[in-house]
């Protein structure tokens, strides 16, 4: 199948394009990049050199293709809230601009990069009220190093575990907002024209040609870029977030499982899933196996915080794996191996 993958030049999508070549199928590239640009190669498949809110360029794009790849967006938590305009223009406009080229085209297959940042705070079980919902954590708890969020009925330490995708959403950065908008006009796109979409909400993506040297890059890619340089990665908090860290290359697989998926799937409805390796790791730890697999420095812990920033964020991706072929594949030690040796990707603006 002729598949359009958006940001297909990005660290993500040139993945994405890889696991759909050596699947038989023919992924066409849309990006941004041109084609002598080398932050995301994209193998020999064709380039189409625009930007996804031109909407005369994504329709022509679209001639022949049955089904999408949507990975182009500006991604991470800005240091900034001038980025917002940025952030919805690329991610909620840009969108909006593809699913109404798809609607003309008649393509009717989505899969969306979504995110776990939709989520907000993970799961938690207090000991005397079940699950609850943390609201997001105060500014001065943070300042006092109290960075567990506790139960909002009786103040007691509640216990993280993995969020399913039946959690409320609850986005707490302009990114957030932007990645859950894109879920909704998916699924409003799916209703109105009767096509099918599956989300898929990454994890904490690494891997080899992540993104390095930009504030909207990933916490290992920080860790990483610190090694190069000979500094010790700068842990915030107190390293003991739990986060999912799942290789770029399962992602890439699970873009293409969730294409076979979409054969299953009832028209003009949106499925949503989580993507991520199903096995929780601290940011510390993160930190940790990268020194070693780089031979140090040894990490730091800052006590410093983002204040955007979540506590504890792990995956359930039990839907996934049930609804589809997929499996993650890549052990966290080996990954992480990798990545430490790999060559630094590009230093690379935040729209992918």
């Amino acid at each position: 199948m002729r598949i359009l993958v958006t940001g297909g030049a990005g660290f993500i999508g040139s993945h994405v394009v890889a696991a759909l070549a050596g699947a038989g199928h023919e992924p066409v590239v849309l990006d941004t990049r041109p084609p002598h640009d080398r932050a995301g190669a994209g193998g020999n498949a064709e380039r189409i050199t625009c930007d996804v809110r031109d909407a005369e360029a994504v329709e022509a794009a679209l001639g022949g293709v049955g089904a999408v790849c949507h990975q182009a967006a500006m991604v991470g938590l800005s240091p900034d809230f001038d980025d917002a305009p940025a952030y919805v223009g690329v991610n909620d406009l840009g969108t909006a601009v593809l699913l109404a080229a798809m609607a003309r085209a008649g393509v009717g297959d989505l899969v969306l990069a979504g995110s776990m940042v939709v989520y907000g705070e993970g799961r938690y079980t207090c000991p005397r009220h079940g699950d609850v919902s943390p609201g997001p954590r105060r500014p001065a708890e943070l300042d006092a190093g109290r960075f567990e969020p506790p139960c909002p009925e009786c103040g007691a330490a509640v216990e993280p575990g993995a969020v399913s995708e039946d959690a409320a959403t609850d986005p707490r950065s302009v990114y957030a907002a932007t990645k859950l908008a894109q879920e909704h006009l998916a699924a409003a796109w799916a209703r109105s024209t009767g096509g099918r979409a599956i989300a898929l909400r990454y994890h904490n993506v690494y891997g080899p040609g992540m993104p390095r040297d930009t504030p909207y890059a990933g916490v290992a890619s920080f860790f990483r870029s610190a090694l190069a340089r000979g500094e010790a990665p700068a842990v915030f908090e107190d390293g003991r977030q739990r986060r999912d860290f799942v290789h770029v290359r399962d992602i890439a697989g699970a873009n293409t499982a969730a294409l076979g998926a979409l054969a299953d799937r009832e028209d003009g409805t949106l499925r949503a899933y989580n993507a991520g390796s199903g096995t929780p790791h601290t940011v510390g730890e993160t930190a940790e196996e990268l020194s070693r697999a780089h031979g140090g420095p040894s990490p730091r812990v800052t006590g410093e915080y983002r204040l955007g920033d979540v506590r504890h964020i792990t995956a359930s991706s039990r839907r996934l794996m049930e609804e589809s072929d997929w499996r993650p594949r890549v052990g966290f030690a080996e990954g992480m191996a990798e990545f430490a040796a790999a060559p630094p990707g590009a230093a690379s603006a935040p729209a992918g």
